[in-house]
C-alpha cells in the first residue's frame, strides 16, 4: 500500500484534531456550566499537563522539552493563549451558535496569510470550494444574527488568533517534535488562564465529579493540539485549512450522542456541503500531484 500524501496526512490530522477538541469541549461544557470558565480553562490545563508529563517521558520526547521556548513555539501558544481568552470571554455573552458561526473565518484569514506572508497564489477554484465550506459551517452553526457587538468582535478576533496561530506554527523548526510544541502551548494556556481567573473570578470549589470530567478533557485536549500542529506541519495551509469545517460536523454529532440535540435539514444540507467542497479539494490536490510527476518523468 503506497504511502499518503503530505496533504492527505495533514487532512486526516486535522480531522482528528477537531474531533479531538470537540470532545474536549464536551466534557469541558459539563463542568462550565457549574464552574467559572476561566477556572474551568485553568483546571483543564493542569490535567493535560499531569497528563502530557509522563507521556513526554515515555515517548522519549521530556529532554527536548526547551523546545517549547523556541520563539516561534512561542509566538504560536502566545496567539493561542489570546483566541482562547477571546473565545470563553464572548462565549460567556454569546449563543453558542453565534460564536462557532464567527469561529469559521479561521480557514479565511489563514488564506488571507498565505497569499501576504508566503506570497503563494491561491487559485479560483480553492476560494470558491473555502467559501462553500464557510457557507456549510454557518448553515450547521445557525447564528441568531444579532447584530455586531464587542463580543462580536472578540468571537471574530479569536478566529484571527487561530489563523495567526497555525501560520506562526508553520515557522517552528522541524527539530521540535510536535509533542513538545503541543506541551508548551497547554501550558501557556493554563497559566495565561490561572492569571485571569485569579484576577476576575473568585474559585468555586470543584465536586468530585467535575475532577473526572476535567480530566477527560485535558486528555482529548494533548491530542487536539498535538494534531493540529502536525496538520499544518506536514502539509500545504491552503489544501488543510479548509478541513477546520469538519469542527462543526463533530460539534453536532456530539449534541446528538451527549445532550440529544437533533440537527435539522439545513444543518444536515451544510454537512453534507462541507463534505463536498472538502473531497473536491482532495480530488484537485491529488489531480495537480499527478500532473506533477508526469512533467518531472
Amino acid at each position: 500500500m503506497p504511502p499518503l500524501s503530505s496533504n492527505l496526512r495533514g487532512i486526516l490530522a486535522m480531522t482528528l484534531a477537531t474531533g479531538s477538541f470537540v470532545t474536549n469541549d464536551t466534557f469541558m461544557k459539563m463542568v462550565a456550566t457549574d464552574l467559572p470558565p476561566l477556572q474551568t480553562l485553568f483546571m483543564r490545563g493542569v490535567a493535560a499537563t499531569l497528563w502530557f508529563i509522563p507521556i513526554l517521558f515515555l515517548i522519549g520526547q521530556a529532554k527536548q522539552v526547551g523546545g517549547a521556548f523556541d520563539r516561534w513555539s512561542l509566538t504560536r501558544n502566545g496567539c493561542e493563549l489570546l483566541a482562547v481568552a477571546c473565545f470563553v470571554v464572548a462565549l460567556s455573552k454569546m449563543p453558542i451558535a453565534d460564536v462557532t458561526a464567527m469561529g469559521q473565518v479561521a480557514p479565511l484569514f489563514v488564506f488571507i496569510g498565505v497569499a501576504l506572508i508566503y506570497r503563494q497564489k491561491i487559485g479560483v477554484s480553492r476560494i470558491v470550494l473555502i467559501a462553500a465550506g464557510f457557507v456549510g459551517a454557518l448553515m450547521v452553526a445557525q447564528p441568531s444574527g444579532a447584530g455586531l457587538s464587542i463580543y462580536a468582535i472578540l468571537a471574530i478576533s479569536a478566529a484571527l488568533w487561530v489563523a495567526l496561530r497555525d501560520l506562526a506554527g508553520r515557522r517552528v523548526p522541524s527539530a521540535i517534535p510536535s509533542m513538545v510544541v503541543a506541551f508548551g502551548c497547554i501550558v501557556t494556556v493554563m497559566l495565561g488562564a490561572g492569571i485571569l481567573t485569579l484576577t476576575f473570578e473568585t474559585w468555586q470549589t470543584p465536586l468530585p465529579h467535575h475532577y473526572l470530567l476535567i480530566a477527560i478533557s485535558g486528555f482529548f485536549l494533548i491530542f487536539g493540539q498535538f494534531f493540529v500542529f502536525l496538520a499544518y506541519r506536514v502539509g500545504e495551509p491552503t489544501t488543510i485549512a479548509p478541513f477546520y469545517y469538519t469542527f462543526t460536523i463533530w460539534a453536532v454529532l456530539s449534541g446528538v450522542l451527549v445532550f440529544g440535540d437533533i440537527p435539522n435539514l439545513l444543518a444536515m444540507g451544510g454537512m453534507a456541503l462541507i463534505l463536498i467542497s472538502g473531497l473536491i479539494i482532495v480530488f484537485m490536490d491529488g489531480n495537480r500531484r499527478a500532473k506533477a510527476a508526469e512533467e518531472r518523468a
